[in-house]
């Protein structure tokens, strides 16, 4: 073997299992291997991941915050015009640059696989062009997927669905769209259908900014729903925030949870944001906003947690950690059982891996060697901690590494430092 990990214990709670890899993909997985590796890496215990996945971010806003000013408010609306005040001042060079950096702060935290969306409303598509450029230069060691994502509205945009078209024959992956900021429900509803219909013609996935609102009566996802089943789109089909579901009354709900199982379509909460951008009309009681994880869940949804903004006009803190989205996503959805605190690990891994369709994504003989060394014994102390990519691979070769998170002591009588770590026995497991 060129590699192998050993004493690794697994996100489905397996210990003891010994990683062995050649060249860039695993090549075996079982406890004791008796294979010798050229290098062999000592887990001691600790969770190996595979790699995460962000489901919904804006690489093209990303590290843009105060630019030209800060959003003093912090609400949604004002966020979106401030955008439009810097998309003008945009220069390709610096979107490369701090998409970039961006970058490199998603490999040091264990992130290799991210669905960008880029804003195409702008008729120099100088964000496609600089994000088309950033996605090779990346292509080593980081997967990104671009979704072209029409800002000001499909229909309500001047020119937007040719821009959108044009960006899709530039080479971006993924049809995107924002029903909810068309001027009528039924201009929202027209755009979710010519934006399915063009994603059928050209085989295509789809993901689309839903029913970001407080509005019960924003429905869009119940059309992106039929829509995906009228031209055969199951599996391929994304709503993104799906916030209204969190005002809706109870028995609308009970009727549109099977239809979104039934279609197929998959659903995108970003927790951070949701909860800081919703319910912003409210005094109290305040509303969390979230879209509802569990149900959709329960009803047999792909349900993926996405970061959605770092440091730009609509949120100003972030640092790429999807852990800290998890953890977030936890709390916010109440998810606080044993398996409840696990899922919300797989949506930040395993769940949306699936839904961005990654090639040899996971753990397995065969899979690629993209994994995650965690200072944690579980999925759910990693979220507790959001604990240290003590290494990360990508294709069997290490691409960043960090010291494990303990601090010194000076106390009298007590130990010299502390780890934050319980015995392995009251590790929380599967």
């Amino acid at each position: 073997m060129d590699l192998v990990i050993r004493n690794a214990t697994l996100p489905d709670g397996k210990s003891g299992i010994d990683i062995g890899i050649e060249g860039a993909r695993i090549a075996a997985l079982q406890p004791g291997l008796q294979a010798r590796g050229a290098r062999e890496i000592d887990a001691e215990g600790d969770l190996v991941s595979p790699p995460f996945v962000d489901a919904h971010f804006h690489m093209d806003a990303v590290l843009s915050y105060g630019l030209p000013r800060v959003n003093r408010s912090g609400t949604l609306l004002e966020g979106i015009a401030v955008w439009g005040e810097l998309k003008p001042q945009l220069s390709q060079e610096a979107l490369v640059e701090r998409a970039l950096r961006y970058c490199d702060w998603a490999v040091a935290r264990g992130l290799l696989a991210i669905r960008t969306h880029v804003d195409i409303c702008d008729d120099r598509l100088l964000a496609v062009e600089a994000l088309l450029e950033v996605r090779r230069r990346v292509a080593p060691y980081l997967d990104l997927q671009l979704v072209a994502f029409p800002q000001d509205g499909l229909l309500r945009s001047p020119g937007a669905f040719g821009n959108l078209r044009r960006a899709i024959a530039m080479g971006v992956d993924v049809v995107g769209g924002i029903p909810h900021f068309e001027r009528t429900m039924a201009q929202g509803a027209e755009s979710v259908r010519l934006l399915c219909e063009f994603a059928a013609e050209k085989g295509l996935r789809v993901d689309m900014h839903c029913d970001e609102t407080d509005d019960p009566m924003s429905r869009h996802i119940e059309t992106l729903a039929f829509e995906t089943q009228r031209l055969g789109l199951q599996g391929r089909v994304a709503g993104s925030h799906l916030t209204s579901m969190h005002s809706m009354d109870n028995y609308y709900a009970s009727k549109l949870l099977p239809l979104i199982a039934e279609s197929g379509v998959a659903a995108i909460a970003n927790p951070l944001i949701n909860i800081t951008l919703q319910g912003r009309h409210d005094s109290y009681p305040k509303r969390r906003g979230m879209t509802r994880v569990p149900e959709l869940l329960a009803a047999g949804v792909d349900v993926a947690f996405g970061h959605d903004c770092v440091l730009d006009p609509w949120y100003g803190m972030g640092s790429g950690d999807m852990l800290e989205v998890a953890h977030m996503g936890l709390h916010v959805a109440q998810m606080t059982g044993l398996d409840a605190m696990h899922q919300c690990f797989l949506a930040v891994t395993q769940t949306p891996a699936r839904i961005l369709g990654l090639d040899g994504y996971g753990i397995e003989p065969g899979c690629h060697a993209d994994l995650v060394i965690l200072d944690a014994g579980s999925t759910v102390e990693a979220i507790r901690l959001r604990a240290a990519r003590r290494m990360v691979l990508r294709r069997g070769q290490v691409v960043a590494q960090a010291p494990r998170s303990n601090a010194s002591l000076q106390l009298p009588g007590r130990p010299d430092n502390v780890n934050f770590r319980i015995a392995p026995q009251a590790t929380h497991s599967r």
